[in-house]
């Protein structure tokens, strides 16, 4: 099995390709038990990505955010 490749991903309100950011493998635990109050209360958070960038997001324009493994191929959301 390959390498998992983490990443925040964010779909937003206005549309268009979803913004990609690689994290750790840490910090994908502990954003995706974040991601659903940030969203719901339109929070602004700053992000740790993988290579040491800090990235201020607005969630009140985000519609959906998850994390999902860059490494995923072929493979439709919700099914294992």
């Amino acid at each position: 099995m390959a390498d998992q490749k983490p990443a925040l991903v964010l779909h937003l309100a206005a549309g268009g390709e979803p913004l990609l950011f690689a994290v750790t493998d840490e910090d994908a635990t502990k954003y995706e038990e974040k991601l659903p109050g940030l969203v719901k209360s339109s929070a602004i958070e700053s992000v740790q990505t993988k290579d040491g960038s800090k990235v201020t997001i607005n969630f009140a324009h985000i519609a959906v955010a998850y994390i999902d493994d860059l490494q995923r191929k072929g493979r439709v959301f919700g099914l294992h």
